[in-house]
């Protein structure tokens, strides 16, 4: 196993011709909100290494946003506070996939 237990990279690309991208959906929000309630459930501990980092376009714009979870490689496109708290509760916390939001 690598150093983290679950590495989660959200798309954060903004595009500079101005196009579709996952920026323009909320991404860098929705970054910071699960950051900060994997932070305040006390996930991210030293039992449990889960690092959330920003990334550049991932090439899946046409189904944003879009994050993927290491080491499983498992990718998932979500629509609000709730898809994220359903990927945290379910992925990050128990490690199951939740398959209505996978891509």
């Amino acid at each position: 196993m690598g150093f983290y237990d679950k590495h989660v990279f959200f798309c954060t690309n903004l595009r500079a011709d101005g196009g579709d991208c996952c920026g323009k959906r909320g991404a860098q929000q929705a970054r910071d909100y699960v950051k900060n309630k994997v932070a305040e459930l006390g996930i991210s501990s030293l039992q449990n290494n889960i690092r959330i980092n920003a990334a550049g376009c991932m090439n899946r714009c046409d189904e944003g946003p879009v994050i993927v979870i290491y080491p499983e490689g498992t990718w998932y496109t979500y629509m609000d506070e709730k898809d994220l708290d359903e990927i945290i509760g379910e992925h990050l916390t128990h490690g199951r996939v939740v398959e209505r939001r996978k891509i």
